[in-house]
């Protein structure tokens, strides 16, 4: 892949004396979509930690762009286009939409209004609600605010970690749309799912994680059909 944007190679990642991840490799060329899928404790949210620096691998290496930054800081990475939704969304409550959004952009110097704008447009509802406390927004519209947050940052690649956590089912179809009008506008997304099929049915390219290895990687059109996919995640 010639446009790698985000390239682990052989990574393997300890918490203490426990190995969490094992030798892991994986791609993201630039404006793709690709998600890592696994169950609990399969390594996914410590992939997408090592990815941003919150975590150092004990082996391997964390490439963007075709740059190592394995020893980067997680400031100086997100200078260089990562940004993160977290689980659980993590907003500041007592803070306002308008002030949440503006934490996103804390590294930068220029003008945000084209970016406010975006994001408006992209979620109406937080431009109705931006002298509004996060805290009392529901839990879709704080996943609004998560995702707009982390685009104001003007990512190359966007980190998603469980974005259909604790939404009702409306709210999944409503996120996931987002999430493909976005990585369509040019942003390069690395999703981390358990819902295997909506998470496929966008994306360009899946990996699946079992006990901090990969085990089975390919086309999203092709995992779909996987019955090894099927048996362990799909429930088939």
């Amino acid at each position: 892949m010639d446009d790698t944007l985000l390239h682990l190679d052989n990574v393997t990642t300890y918490y203490a004396q426990m190995r969490i991840l094992e030798g892991i490799s994986l791609k993201v060329g630039a404006g793709e979509l690709v998600c890592l899928l696994g169950g609990n404790a399969s390594g996914k949210s410590t992939t997408l930690k090592t990815i941003l620096g919150i975590v150092r691998p004990r082996a391997g290496r964390v490439l963007l762009a075709g740059e190592d930054v394995t020893s980067w800081p997680v400031p100086q990475r997100i200078a260089n286009g990562l940004a993160i939704v977290p689980e659980n969304r993590r907003l500041f409550g007592q803070m306002t939409v308008r002030e949440n959004l503006e934490l996103g952009a804390v590294l930068r110097t220029d003008s945000l209004d084209e970016d406010f704008e975006r994001v408006h447009t992209l979620f109406p509802r937080l431009h109705e609600r931006r002298d509004q406390m996060a805290g009392t927004l529901s839990g879709g519209e704080q996943q609004m605010v998560a995702m707009g947050r982390a685009l104001m940052s003007k990512p190359r690649m966007l980190l998603m970690d469980e974005p259909s956590m604790g939404l009702s089912p409306a709210l999944v179809q409503q996120n996931f749309r987002i999430i493909k009008e976005v990585h369509e506008s040019g942003v390069a997304v690395l999703m981390v799912e358990q819902n295997a099929t909506m998470a496929l049915s966008i994306a360009d390219r899946g990996y699946v994680l079992s006990t901090g290895e990969i085990v089975l990687e390919g086309p999203a059109s092709d995992l779909l059909k996987s019955e090894d996919l099927k048996r362990a995640y799909l429930g088939r």
